[in-house]
């Protein structure tokens, strides 16, 4: 079976294009490097002794997703191909609606257009409302704060309204909640450019030494040391999530959703505690403001995909923090060694 992975050079798709290798799937891979390296698909075949099909094309180019879908038989379409840094969406709102909705309205069009029929779409945790309180579950209203999140709810609502016009389709949304770590042989691992958003990448840019010290915006949330608490699950345990929903996919039709978390919250401090403990190196780090927006708590309930996908996060915070360390030390510059 040939599956094909929009945007699978980046951080979880270039893990999910591994995972699918070891399965025994096939994989074809369409990505602009606007935000990813080629360096990962080279090194996902490397690891594997397995080829993927690379085609550097924008998702929202019609007449090169024909060209793709002409050139290769596809069963199935991960769709993991947007703009995905909060802030940046803030400045820039109307680059992220542009590229985020139309790489997923082109997507579907060609897909249908070319017969195939099943999709498992890259949402977020960011698409629940900020007045739920956790662990949020499926059914809970829906919301968002930056336009990054609008365009992961828009997303959903085009997939579950185009399924609906045409039956015969299959998608799987999947909300993510806090993916970090890398790959156990370090051969890939997150790659942010610049100052990292996310915490996991900016404690490895302190530990690596590239900056001075970590910043931990507030420490007087109503948590249980005053520092936010998120929910974080290991990127292999995403990626395998995908094939749990590619397996569901193909025997339902119509749209369903599931979120992937581990059930359980840390806070900053906690994480920043982890990863000390667990790789023997100190990260100093410094007390600044809330940031705007920020809440207490957020994480996910993930009994729904325990039970019908039969999927469970299976690694533990020690081990994100072991594949975090192991992924810089072999590669202190990301994929621009």
């Amino acid at each position: 079976m040939k599956i094909l992975l929009t945007g699978g050079a980046g951080y979880i798709g270039s893990h999910t294009a591994l995972q699918l290798l070891e399965c025994g799937y096939e994989v074809v891979v369409a990505d602009n490097l606007c935000n990813s390296s080629y360096e990962s698909i080279r090194r996902v075949q490397e690891h594997t002794g397995k080829p993927i099909a690379f085609y550097e094309i924008d998702v929202a180019d019609g007449e090169a997703m024909d060209a793709l879908f002409k050139a290769e038989p596809i069963d199935a379409v991960f769709h993991f191909a947007g703009l995905k840094a909060v802030g940046e969406s803030v400045q820039k709102p109307l680059e992220y609606y542009r590229n985020n909705l139309s790489t997923t309205i082109t997507l579907l069009d060609r897909m249908y257009a070319n017969g195939v029929r099943y999709i498992v779409y890259s949402s977020s945790a960011t698409v629940y409302d900020a007045a739920n309180v956790s662990p949020r579950l499926e059914d809970m209203s829906l919301g968002c704060t930056n336009p990054y999140g609008w365009t992961k709810f828009m997303g959903e609502r085009i997939i579950q309204d185009f399924v609906t016009a045409n039956p015969e389709m299959s998608a799987v949304l999947l909300r993510y909640f806090n993916p970090i770590g890398a790959h156990e042989s370090g051969c890939i691992g997150e790659d942010p450019a610049g100052i990292p958003n996310n915490l996991m990448p900016y404690i490895s840019q302190v530990a690596i030494g590239k900056l001075e010290k970590l910043h931990v915006f507030g420490n007087d949330y109503d948590t249980r040391d005053g520092t936010g608490v998120r929910d974080y699950l290991h990127v292999v345990d995403l990626a395998i999530g995908h094939i749990k929903a590619l397996e569901f996919a193909l025997k339902h039709t119509g749209t369903e959703v599931f979120n992937l978390g581990t059930g359980c919250g840390y806070s900053v401090l906690e994480i920043v505690d982890a990863f000390e403990n667990t790789n023997g190196v100190k990260i100093p780090y410094v007390i600044d403001g809330r940031r705007a927006g920020d809440i207490d708590e957020y994480y996910a309930d993930p009994s729904r995909a325990n039970e019908v996908l039969g999927w469970k996060a299976e690694r533990t915070l020690s081990d994100m923090c072991r594949d975090t360390w192991t992924w810089l030390q072999k590669n202190p510059n990301g994929f621009r060694e």
